[in-house]
């Protein structure tokens, strides 16, 4: 009994420091508030892919690669006390054994500072390799693709416009407003063909494409409120790549971009959500990464993209 006691004396105390932590805040109310409820319960559903682009000439000779993944499909359960949550995914593909990539993707939404990351590991890559008059086709399995990517947002005018109203929904965006944006942006990995291909094929193409990008830019957010339940948001950080590394290898026969060139690297997130009433919300959101690097030697463009349905409920 005393050991009951003692324990909910200090769940009591816990509780009270997490709520005081949950309520306080840097906004201003009159534009964004916490909801009033202590548990968060979320099931959401996420779909992703990538594709990447590259082609240039090497030794005169003039090649074009043009590779996607398969669509990765996951259903995740969500649950929030106090703003400290925990999730978890399922890959129904993955469990009947018909889909084998990897992918890791940390998502962070504060007041001020924003951070999209991912990471994926690809054997679902597959397309088209054409190299000078012949044409050829990468079938699943054939390549590996590793490739990173990195976005850091900093909202100037936090006070008043909330990433997590749109993306996590921790908070309730009550009046439309917007804000400049600082950020900094890297993509990079690389696309190795595997040496199944070459033992199944041996004339096949031997094709590794290497690629990385730092960008330092900034852009502008807005989030629109209509008819105080519904949530509109649209954000656009396009940054300028200030180091890049690019290499296409076709058959040992590679060409190196130069390292200082024009380009960009742009990041888009859009996002719909309707508080339907104060205990339940539902909605979709949409984030993309794309790299634009034309060099005259070789041009490399990466899409990355992630797109969410979601329902919860407040308690």
């Amino acid at each position: 009994m005393r050991a009951q006691n003692r324990l909910k004396k200090v769940w009591t105390k816990v509780d009270g420091l997490l709520e005081e932590r949950y309520y306080r805040t840097s906004y201003d109310t009159n534009f964004v508030v916490r909801p009033d409820c202590r548990w968060t319960l979320k099931l959401r559903g996420n779909q992703t892919g990538n594709s990447l682009h590259a082609k240039g000439t090497v030794e005169g000779t003039y090649s074009r690669a043009d590779l996607s993944t398969s669509h990765k499909t996951t259903i995740s359960i969500g649950i929030a006390y106090r703003g400290i949550s925990l999730a978890y995914s399922i890959n129904p593909a993955k469990l009947k054994g018909i889909y084998d990539d990897y992918e890791l993707n940390f998502n962070y939404y504060g007041s001020r500072i924003s951070l999209d990351a991912s990471y994926q590991r690809s054997t679902s890559m597959s397309g088209d390799i054409k190299y000078g008059d012949e044409l050829s086709r990468l079938e699943k399995g054939d390549v590996t693709m590793k490739v990173y990517n990195l976005a850091g947002y900093y909202c100037f005018n936090h006070k008043k416009f909330s990433y997590p109203a749109a993306f996590s929904q921790s908070y309730i965006q009550r009046r439309s407003a917007g804000s400049w944006l600082a950020g900094l942006s890297y993509q990079g990995g690389h696309i190795d063909t595997n040496k199944e291909l070459k033992e199944r094929v041996p004339d096949s193409y031997d094709v590794h494409i290497k690629f990385r990008h730092l960008g330092i830019g900034g852009g502008y957010g807005y989030n629109l409120v209509l008819w105080k339940k519904w949530l509109f948001h649209l954000s656009l950080l396009p940054s300028f790549v200030v180091y890049n590394y690019n290499r296409m290898t076709i058959n040992k026969e590679s060409i190196n971009a130069s390292r200082i060139r024009f380009n960009m690297l742009f990041n888009e997130r859009a996002a719909i959500v309707c508080n339907i009433t104060p205990r339940y919300f539902a909605g979709s959101t949409l984030v993309m990464t794309n790299s634009l690097f034309d060099d005259k030697s070789v041009v490399i463009n990466q899409n990355k993209w992630i797109a969410r349905v979601f329902v919860g409920m407040r308690l």
